[in-house]
């Protein structure tokens, strides 16, 4: 595939740790990144259970994003009747519609989910009171205490917990096109929840065998069409992507389509299982198509037609002769995300060695990005040698993808979100927070 050079996608902002020191705690791990509905805020969760919002900032030298508020979502707990540790880390964090002036999100960790409100709170201070050095006199007037405007802090309050309803580890959360209603999954089930309600939920996916031997396929991934709030899919580790209408039955084990490639029978090995389970689902915004993520490919699917993919891209196909050593190094388990572009014309997704590939809808374009901390260099020494580090593309004098020689398997953008509105984009990569831009718009 032809890498596009001739593009206005440049580095914009990071935060998080500035220096050239690789002793990142494993705390301060970004597992998850995620714009609100505007494109006005956008949130961050880590492995140490904090969650971390930024807010767009209009400046004169353009748009950027600028730190809100942290606040620590989850802590570790642990499981005594299992004897299980159950760690803090934010799997998943997913904005509610703003009502008001306040911010409503739910952040998810393997076992529990939390509805948190976030609104500016004004502290207050006694300014005036009638507590003099003596008695008051008979014909003084009484003074009420008058209190003042001190500050304007930034609060966040839990408002729900959501907690016992699964037995496996979360790995999606979706809010739905009503916004009363989400779900959620696990390997084996997806649960639906009121968001006004938290100690009851709906089981409507249940792919558990009455004997666990007979195991052959987990959930991957699940998330409520756009706009039609009875419609829901879900993904699984055998490479099927499962369309569910809630208005046919109450367990939704009888799915409306399914969608599945058939695999090609000269590229079938003993990875084959793995590679082409689905790490990623997206519905676009119109819903009438859906981006999927497996090991080496993005597929887009167009869901009035169930027989095969309209388009599959290779991400990094030259990994395909790789696969035993990414077995080796647990790499092969590594799980990219996926993401439309606001007006759904491009698709994004990840790659090791810190970089990142944006497509058009057909696949004939490929920019690849790289975020790294050669950006901050660029920006402050105005290095055209790492301002080219940026944007350059496999296949020039990029080695990591010479061969799948030269790449580092230790830095890989696996979580990354797309503004809903602009070309935006904003990239986890380990501890840090990139976001890049189209200077175009």
């Amino acid at each position: 595939m032809a890498i596009n050079e001739d593009h206005n996608w440049k580095f914009a902002q990071c935060f998080g740790d500035k220096g050239d020191s690789d002793d990142v705690t494993e705390a301060d791990i970004i597992s998850t990144v995620e714009f609100d509905q505007t494109g006005d805020y956008l949130a961050t969760g880590d492995k140490g259970g904090r969650v971390v919002l930024f807010e767009r900032n209009d400046t004169k030298k353009g748009v950027e994003y600028r730190f809100h508020t942290e606040f620590q979502s989850h802590e570790a707990e642990f499981d005594y009747l299992k004897s299980l540790e159950i760690e803090e880390k934010i799997n998943k964090i997913k904005w509610c519609k703003r009502q008001n002036s306040a911010h409503f999100l739910l952040s998810a960790n393997d076992k529990t989910i939390k509805l948190w409100k976030v609104f500016e709170k004004s502290l207050k201070v006694v300014a005036e009171n009638n507590l003099g050095d003596g008695p008051i006199a008979p014909t003084a007037g009484l003074r009420v205490p008058k209190l003042a405007h001190h500050d304007t802090i930034i609060a966040a309050v839990p408002r729900r917990v959501y907690a016992n309803a699964h037995t496996y580890h979360i790995n999606s959360i979706s809010i739905n096109s009503d916004s009363e209603t989400y779900i959620s999954a696990d390997d084996l089930r997806v649960n639906l929840w009121n968001l006004d309600i938290s100690d009851q939920s709906f089981n409507i996916v249940d792919i558990k065998p009455a004997n666990m031997e007979e195991l052959t396929e987990v959930i991957t991934a699940a998330e409520f069409h756009p706009q039609q709030c009875n419609m829901f899919m879900y993904s699984s580790s055998k490479g099927t992507i499962k369309l569910c209408d809630m208005r046919e039955a109450a367990l939704c084990d009888q799915y409306a389509k399914g969608l599945e490639a058939p695999e090609d029978p000269a590229n079938r090995s003993f990875f084959s299982e793995i590679i082409q389970s689905v790490s990623d689902i997206k519905f676009s915004h119109d819903g009438r198509y859906i981006l999927s993520r497996d090991y080496l490919t993005l597929k887009i699917w167009d869901i009035n037609m169930d027989s095969q993919p309209v388009q599959t891209i290779d991400i990094h196909d030259e990994l395909r002769s790789k696969l035993c050593d990414l077995y080796e190094n647990d790499c092969i388990f590594d799980k990219f995300e996926c993401a439309f572009s606001g007006d759904d014309s491009h698709v994004m997704t990840g790659s090791y060695s810190n970089t990142f590939h944006l497509y058009d809808r057909e696949g004939k374009s490929d920019i690849a990005l790289q975020a790294d901390k050669s950006a901050f260099k660029a920006k402050r020494l105005g290095s055209a040698k790492n301002k080219m580090a940026l944007s350059r593309g496999p296949g020039k004098t990029n080695s990591m993808m010479l061969g799948g020689e030269g790449i580092d398997f230790n830095r890989k953008i696996l979580h990354a979100s797309w503004h809903p509105h602009e070309n935006t984009i904003a990239v986890a990569a380990t501890n840090n927070l990139f976001i890049f831009t189209d200077k175009q718009q």
